[in-house]
C-alpha cells in the first residue's frame, strides 16, 4: 500500500489498519455517536478514536477531528472540508471503516471526492471474528444486509457510484431479506447518504 495524503477513519477498527500503514500527513477521525457506540462513546466517535490514536503514538499534530458526522456520506463530505480548511492538499486518501462497509465508503468517496485516488481498508478479519467483537450474530447479519441495501439503491439516489454486485451475493441478500434480518433495511425513498 502506498502513503496516502490523508486517511478517515470512521470506525474503531481504524486504529489497528492506521497503526499498520504509513502515517499520512493527517489522520481524521470522523463520527458522531450512533445507536450502537452512543453508550460506549457518548462524547461522540471522532473524539473517542483521536485519544485511542494518541494512546498509540499517533502525533498529535497529524489528526483532526470532525465530530458531526452521522452517515458515510457526512464522514466523508465533513472530512473533505477539514482537510480543505486545514490547508491539507489531498491527492490520496485512505478511507478506513469497518469491514463490511469497505465498497460503501469507496462507491460514496468515488462519488464525491473524484479526483482524489481512493483506498477503502478495515482490519482483516473472519466473519466469525467479527461477530464476536460485536457479540450479537443477528445485529451483524442485519448490518450485512443494510449495508449491501444502501449499495444498491443508493447510485441512482446520487450519493455513491454503482458497483457490481455477484449474482450470489443478491441471492443470499434476498433470502436474509425473506427471513427476516432486516432491521437495518431503509424504509423511505430519501435516505441520508
Amino acid at each position: 500500500m502506498t502513503p496516502a495524503d490523508a486517511s478517515a477513519g470512521f470506525h474503531a477498527w481504524s486504529l489497528k489498519a492506521l497503526l499498520q500503514s504509513a502515517v499520512p500527513a493527517a489522520a481524521v477521525k470522523t463520527g458522531a455517536t450512533s445507536p450502537t457506540t452512543r453508550e460506549r462513546m457518548p462524547r461522540g466517535e471522532a473524539v473517542h478514536y483521536r485519544e485511542r490514536a494518541l494512546e498509540l503514538g499517533v502525533p498529535s499534530s497529524a489528526v483532526l477531528v470532525e465530530p458531526h458526522a452521522r452517515n458515510t456520506g457526512e464522514n466523508i463530505r465533513f472530512s473533505r472540508s477539514l482537510l480543505e480548511e486545514a490547508g491539507i492538499d489531498v491527492s490520496s486518501a485512505l478511507l478506513i471503516s469497518k469491514p463490511y462497509e469497505e465498497r460503501r465508503a469507496y462507491a460514496t468517496a468515488r462519488k464525491s471526492w473524484p479526483e482524489v485516488e481512493i483506498v477503502s481498508a478495515s482490519t482483516p478479519m473472519t466473519l466469525d471474528e467479527y461477530v464476536d467483537s460485536i457479540q450479537d450474530a443477528r445485529l451483524v447479519i442485519d448490518m450485512l444486509v443494510g449495508a449491501l441495501q444502501r449499495l444498491l439503491i443508493y447510485p441512482e439516489q446520487g450519493f455513491m457510484i454503482k458497483l457490481p454486485v455477484p449474482d450470489d451475493v443478491m441471492e443470499a441478500y434476498e433470502r436474509l431479506c425473506r427471513e427476516g434480518f432486516t432491521s437495518r433495511l431503509l424504509t423511505t425513498d430519501t435516505p441520508s447518504g
